[in-house]
């Protein structure tokens, strides 16, 4: 598939007729980084992710991320990886939904809301208690989209550290 751009344009491509919100698999590595760079570019952060880090995270020998997929049968138009957390002063678990994905073109379709119905159900399953997700300050889209998906806004509190260990 052509690399496309995240941005989204004019042109809305026809909803496929069937597509499927599965876990991802092996097979889909590639198209799975593909997507996970454009939504970087679109951040402006670098993409430091190969198919080899996905491997190893999804698949190897302690997997540390789950990911679904937006299937049409030819292509992958879409993504979500959810993070386990976890609230140990109330023993809670959570899963946090780290990133959402759809494919230009294919916005507004439901795709989106697909995934995240998928991924509550499997936060669920998983005996979470809560899911949880974030959107940058200035993203007014992702914000009316969260909330109209029953998210509540909740505030940011304190400052977030980090130590690099290599």
């Amino acid at each position: 598939m052509p690399t496309q751009t995240i941005e989204d344009t004019d042109i809305t491509l026809p909803r496929p007729p069937v597509v499927t919100i599965r876990n991802a698999k092996s097979r889909d590595l590639p198209e799975l980084n593909e997507m996970i760079a454009l939504l970087a570019a679109h951040h402006n952060d670098p993409a430091a992710i190969t198919p080899e880090k996905l491997e190893r995270d999804l698949f190897g020998a302690m997997p540390w991320i789950s990911a679904l997929v937006a299937d049409t049968g030819t292509d992958l138009i879409g993504y979500a990886i959810l993070v386990p957390l976890y609230r140990a002063q109330e023993g809670t678990r959570g899963m946090d939904l780290h990133h959402l994905f759809v494919r230009d073109g294919h916005r507004g379709h439901g795709i989106g809301q697909h995934l995240v119905s998928r991924a509550r159900e499997i936060a669920r399953n998983a005996g979470c208690d809560y899911l949880s997700v974030s959107a940058a300050t200035g993203n007014f889209a992702a914000h009316r989209f969260y909330e109209q998906m029953d998210f509540k806004p909740r505030p940011v509190t304190g400052m977030r550290y980090m130590q690099a260990l290599a």
